[in-house]
This record gives structure tokens, C-alpha cells and sequence, in this order.
């Protein structure tokens, strides 16, 4: 059998990419260094639809694994709004348009770059009467489980 020398280095450059993805995984949506930090595009995140609500979507942008202690995700509302009782700590921070948060009565508005904080227990509204999208992240990351 001959090797040529285009065999070589397909097989070379092969083994250097396995080697190299347990290493330092990228993706379009994030990047992961070895030392445990990520790097989250989120620009390039596409959100899903949640629940039977209307006009609400997201996505997670770490596991459990790869965050065992915060949780961090994309939400993008349309001319909704939905009701929530936090069973964690949240902050949210807007990225487009404007991110109403109806407590008690009181509507907390948050514009592009604001940083919102929701502590545990409360009970709320998210809502936008245009649309909203923004980058959550929680404390427990295993909210679910609380």
C-alpha cells in the first residue's frame, strides 16, 4: 500500500482536530476554554419556543455541567406577557427594546444595557408592549430543583 503524502497529512490534520476539540470546543453559540471559562455569543443565540405562552422564547446557554452553580440564558418576548414565581435569584440584563417587570402593581422598565435584579419569591409579570430580548442568569443554576 502506498501513503502519499496528501493521505498523511489528512490523517495528521484529523488527529490534531480530535485532539484539539477535547481541548477547546467552539461552537457558532460559545466557546470553551480548558480552565472552565465560556464565551457566549449571544448574538448568535436562536431561541426556542417556552411554554404555551405566545410571543415567548429561550434558551439556555449553559448546562449543569458546564455551570454547576449559575444558570445563564437568552429570553426573547413579543408583545407578551406571562406570569412567573422565582424560585431563585435573577438578574436580567436588556439587551433590545424594553423589558417590563410588573410587581404588586409597580412596573419596573428596562432599556438596552439596564441590569434588572429579581430576588427569590417574588411573584411577577414579565411583559413587553413591543418586543424584548435579554440575557438572564440565575442562582441556583438547578432552580428546578429548589
Amino acid at each position: 500500500m502506498n501513503i502519499s503524502e496528501e493521505m498523511i497529512k489528512q490523517i495528521v490534520e484529523t488527529v490534531l482536530k480530535e485532539s484539539l476539540a477535547d481541548k477547546y470546543q467552539s461552537s457558532e453559540e460559545k466557546e470553551k476554554d480548558p480552565s472552565g471559562i465560556i464565551l457566549i455569543k449571544s448574538d448568535k443565540i436562536k431561541c426556542e419556543p417556552f411554554s404555551d405562552t405566545p410571543g415567548v422564547k429561550l434558551k439556555d446557554v449553559v448546562t449543569l455541567e458546564e455551570a454547576p452553580r449559575m444558570g445563564a440564558g437568552i429570553m426573547e418576548l413579543d408583545h407578551t406577557s406571562f406570569e412567573w414565581t422565582l424560585t431563585y435569584d435573577e438578574y436580567d440584563m436588556v439587551i433590545d427594546g424594553e423589558l417590563e417587570i410588573e410587581i404588586d402593581g409597580r412596573v419596573v422598565i428596562g432599556h438596552p444595557n439596564d441590569i434588572i435584579y429579581i430576588p427569590k419569591g417574588s411573584h411577577i409579570h414579565f411583559q413587553t408592549k413591543s418586543t424584548a430580548r435579554y440575557a438572564y442568569f440565575v442562582y441556583p443554576a438547578d432552580w428546578q430543583s429548589q
